[in-house]
């Protein structure tokens, strides 16, 4: 069962389900090759939203995704649940509502991590498979290095950066940052620590009754620096990436950045239009 997280959690499935459907009548003219939607946290297919007394169902990503039939339905769809029992009642949902599309669909249980990883070995084999993937991790679960190996593959990918739920909340503002959450920082961003401190630090100087004591200082935007840092890293794997949906909190304060990464340049242009009149 999964629960709302608050208004991105239904704009980022708008978003995802406005693109693939843009994306299948771009496909829908190249018959030659065959589309795969990958999710790589597919959840239990609902999403329970409660208001005060109220209990309202939402239809989760990966439902909307499978009523999509015109122009053209995906070729095949991959879904990747790490909670069995989540991953066990989006089968039991599938099954009783997608008859038609039997044989087409798998529900795993497993790692998104291992799953993008055999999602590159699947490519290699199958050349006329072109993918759209939607990566909506919890927390800051997906390491860096099973990004970098989509690097080259016709991949359209979208992304939940957890820019403030995570990254920000690691870099400690009084530097004091545990062992484990600096490999944490390094498994998820793909870069040594020291380029990591030295990009959300900086050294300053703090007036005292015996002079100036050196100090170091998170800076203050870093969950906006978060945000340029992650989609300059997917810049380093895929031609295009587009411009961020920047997603708050009741209170204003960013929780996450949202964001796809293509080799395609039409991908992206796409990718900013799906956003932009929306939600920007």
């Amino acid at each position: 069962m999964n629960y709302f997280g608050g208004d991105w959690t239904q704009q980022k499935i708008e978003i995802v389900v406005d693109y693939a459907k843009a994306y299948l009548t771009i496909m829908n003219k190249y018959p030659q090759f065959k589309t795969l939607y990958f999710d790589g946290f597919a959840g239990s297919g609902d999403i329970f939203k409660e208001d005060d007394a109220d209990i309202e169902i939402i239809k989760g990503t990966a439902i909307r995704i499978l009523e999509i039939n015109s122009p053209k339905s995906f070729d095949m769809y991959y879904f990747v649940e790490k909670d069995e029992s989540n991953r066990n009642e989006l089968e039991k949902t599938v099954t009783q509502n997608f008859a038609s599309k039997k044989g087409c669909y798998f529900i795993v249980n497993e790692d998104c991590n291992n799953k993008l990883l055999s999602l590159t070995k699947f490519l290699t084999q199958n050349k006329n498979f072109r993918v759209l993937a939607f990566v909506d991790p919890y927390g800051m679960s997906v390491d860096w290095a099973s990004i970098q190996a989509l690097k080259g593959f016709g991949i359209d990918l979208w992304i939940l950066v957890p820019t403030g739920m995570g990254v920000n909340r690691l870099l400690k503002n009084d530097f004091k940052i545990s062992e484990a959450w600096l490999m944490k920082l390094e498994k998820f961003l793909g870069l040594p620590r020291k380029e990591i401190l030295d990009y959300f630090y900086k050294e300053t100087s703090l007036s005292t009754l015996f002079g100036e004591e050196p100090m170091v200082r998170k800076e203050a935007d870093a969950i906006q620096k978060a945000g340029i840092l992650y989609r300059k890293r997917l810049n380093d794997v895929f031609e295009y990436v587009s411009e961020p949906f920047i997603m708050k909190n009741s209170t204003g304060s960013i929780m996450y950045h949202f964001m796809m990464a293509s080799n395609n340049k039409t991908a992206q242009k796409i990718a900013n239009e799906v956003i932009k009149p929306k939600y920007k």
